[in-house]
């Protein structure tokens, strides 16, 4: 018998053959993204340790047995074990979250050896979640804040022939699901003609589309839709490229073509070396920069599509057009906006029950109802937040790798101060989608917030590297310097942030401003949040109390705004 690890204070004992069982089950489900080799691989641990000869497993008697290398073979100078055995571990926690989510049984492998370790789970807990919405009357097209880096263009007639030739509008027919961007990536051209570069053209594309594949908000295609099948639509963006060698490297060259209007909105080149320790990471390094660059929020994809305006769009569109106004309100994050995004979100919902996405989103709208709003009823305060974490949980119960869901559930149960179950759920996500460099940042926020300014920081750091777009990356940049003592840095970020009419983005900059000594800038804070913000001002502990988790923290930053000005209460 194997022995299993405690589940729900019970220990059990799992018979081999349950755990053939669950092998079984996830060898043969379409969701477990493993390569035939790492099948082999978990198939290999699997029985070597029900078999009892887990102390046999090793990096070098899995390269041999299962890989084929030969007897020289030198873990020490060849990672390929310990790179395959990441590819795996990440394939059983995306299993588990999706196809494998009710499982009884679950296979892990744990870092620092190849050994699996097997357990019982508890049963889910269900979730019925009573969300009341009075649904909008209109869906409103998006409202686009002017920002640097986003150029909205509206090209009205031409945009609307290209909708009429890619079949997007109605036709009188009322479409089913909201419109999702569908993304083909084309088989990539072999230039040099060699064994050699046909497997590693064959194995870049496969990599870009198994990154492309953890963004839920588009559709990735590997083929061409045949025939006139109407429910199929068209992918209106198409991802070419080619491979190239040369003695001693590769260079990689892809292409995004935009249908709509047969633009090339985004082209790169990548080059990687040849040895084969190195081939491995290097294909991975490049499928990640191709998949963040089109398919993140307000990567290219997104921002073409926020350029295109539809004319009289068809239910679908307008869904789709709904969380485009949420990523141009977070641009500026104002209450008129937020208004006008909530009711669309609301109406998109209310006509497509299980778009995972748009729940997603809805549910960070309520949780900005109840953050930036100081209205200083409590009742109402709590209500916006269960709103949210319902919300939250209806996207996750649809979709458990949707990562807006899981965002949105991450940040209501912290608000909720369940700060560890809100951080479980951060480091799980991460690991779903590491590319995604906006929740890259809210994760880094929460963990900052919850007091581990190190690594929090340290994560924003590297989504704003990754995606310097959006402003709220330097607030949070801010926040950091300021809680390490760097307050020329936090002055710094302060002023390069674009939020103007946000009042926790003054209520940041007079604490800045009045611990760094800068009178003048700290004065303007405190007067704009006195005019502006009165019950804010009346309810700053609480405020504060909400946003930070440890208590010297509270205490520091309210001190901070007394040097500022601000009277505030013992």
């Amino acid at each position: 018998m194997i022995r299993a690890e405690p589940a729900a204070g019970r220990e059990h004992r799992l018979a081999p053959e349950d755990c053939r069982a669950q092998l079984a089950l996830i060898l043969n489900s379409a969701d477990f993204d493993a390569t035939d080799r790492e099948r082999r691989f978990l198939s290999h641990v699997v029985e070597e340790t029900l078999a009892g000869r887990g102390d046999r497993i090793k990096a070098y008697s899995i390269a041999v047995e299962v890989f084929g290398r030969d007897m020289s073979f030198d873990p020490q100078t060849d990672p390929i074990v310990r790179i395959e055995a990441g590819h795996l571990r990440r394939g059983l926690e995306r299993y588990y979250l999706t196809a494998g989510h009710a499982d009884p049984i679950l296979i892990t492998i744990p870092k620092g050896g190849y050994v699996p370790t097997f357990s019982v789970r508890s049963p889910p807990e269900t979730i019925e979640p009573d969300l009341p919405v009075e649904w909008a009357e209109k869906v409103p097209t998006p409202r686009w804040m002017k920002a640097s880096w986003l150029t909205v263009v509206l090209a009205a007639t031409v945009a609307a022939l290209a909708v009429l030739a890619l079949g997007l509008a109605s036709g009188g027919v009322s479409p089913t699901s909201p419109e999702i961007p569908r993304l083909l990536v084309e088989t990539f051209d072999d230039l040099s003609g060699t064994e050699a570069s046909r497997a590693i053209a064959s194995g870049l594309r496969q990599e870009v589309v198994g990154q492309l594949s953890k963004f839920k908000d588009i559709v990735v295609v590997e083929s061409a839709a045949k025939g006139d099948d109407p429910s199929i639509s068209p992918s209106r963006f198409v991802l070419a490229g080619s491979v190239s060698l040369s003695t001693d490297a590769f260079r990689l060259r892809v292409r995004l073509l935009n249908r709509a209007d047969n633009s090339v909105p985004w082209a790169e080149s990548y080059d990687g070396g040849l040895k084969v320790a190195e081939l491995v990471e290097v294909q991975t390094d490049i499928a990640r920069n191709v998949s963040s660059s089109l398919a993140q929020a307000y990567g290219v994809i997104f921002q073409a599509d926020a350029n295109l305006h539809v004319v009289n769009p068809p239910d679908d569109w307008a869904a789709y057009s709904c969380t485009l106004s949420f990523y141009a309100y977070r641009v500026g994050v104002d209450a008129e906006s937020r208004s006008s995004v909530r009711a669309c979100l609301e109406k998109a919902v209310d006509r497509f029950p299980t778009y995972a996405t748009a729940w997603g989103l809805l549910s960070l709208i309520y949780i900005d109802d109840y953050r930036f709003e100081f209205s200083g009823d409590s009742a109402e305060s709590a209500a916006a937040l269960d709103r949210a974490l319902a919300a939250a949980r209806r996207s996750v119960g649809l979709d458990p790798v949707n990562i807006r869901g899981r965002q949105a559930e991450m940040v209501a149960l912290y608000f909720h101060k369940e700060i560890d179950a809100a951080l479980k759920v951060g480091k799980q996500t991460l690991t779903i989608n590491p590319n995604d460099t906006e929740f890259m940042g809210e994760y880094g926020e929460r963990l900052a917030v919850s007091g581990n300014w190190h690594d929090g920081c340290q994560l924003i750091a590297e989504a704003r590297q990754k995606n310097p777009g959006p402003g709220y990356y330097d607030v949070d940049l801010a926040l950091c310097s300021y809680f390490s003592g760097d307050y020329p840095q936090a002055a710094m970020w302060i002023n390069k942030s674009p939020f103007p009419s946000n009042p926790v983005y003054h209520l940041l900059a007079a604490a800045v401003f009045g611990e760094g000594g800068y009178k003048i800038a700290a004065d303007r804070e405190v007067a704009w949040l006195n005019q502006n913000q009165p019950d804010l001002v009346k309810n700053m502990r609480q405020v504060v109390s909400a946003r930070l988790a440890r208590s010297q923290d509270v205490e520091f930053f309210l001190g901070s705004l007394r040097k500022a000005g601000l009277s505030i209460a013992d």
